[in-house]
């Protein structure tokens, strides 16, 4: 199963509900044996044109690829720390992700995703962030 979808990505850091970071795109939402993808190109507006995303849904875990102008692979998992490179034109950091919470409620047409977590960036504390995916397929 592949459909066009519709993906709406809001980012809000904890107690900064005015810096939030919104995106709608279209992109394409594709059901696997394990699980389901959602796909979309990077825009001028979020700083990474030239960037393909790719998230990668299964009922535990939700995998965020990124490959182009910006690579990175992040990885959440409720109760679990990853840590992994983020690379753009400028150079690369170090990122540590702690998810604290993840809730998953995909079906074929799509639905809501919700991730709390806490990001180290070059050994740096920064805000506590709550990321929401909505797809439309």
């Amino acid at each position: 199963m592949d459909k066009k979808a519709v993906i709406s990505i809001s980012s809000i850091q904890e107690g900064r509900k005015e810096d939030a970071i919104e995106v709608l795109t279209p992109g394409n939402f594709t059901k696997h044996q394990n699980g389901y993808s959602a796909e979309y190109d990077e825009t001028k507006i979020s700083g990474m044109e030239g960037t393909t995303t790719k998230i990668e849904i299964s009922p535990e875990k939700l995998m965020l690829i990124r490959e182009g102008t910006t690579t990175t692979k992040m990885e959440f998992e409720k109760n679990n720390k990853c840590t992994t490179m983020y690379t753009t034109q400028y150079g690369s950091l170090e990122l540590v992700i702690e998810t604290k919470n993840l809730d998953i409620d995909i079906d074929d047409n799509g639905g809501n995703i919700f991730i709390n977590y806490n990001m180290l960036i070059g050994g740096v504390q920064t805000e506590k962030t709550e990321l929401k995916i909505n797809i439309k397929a």
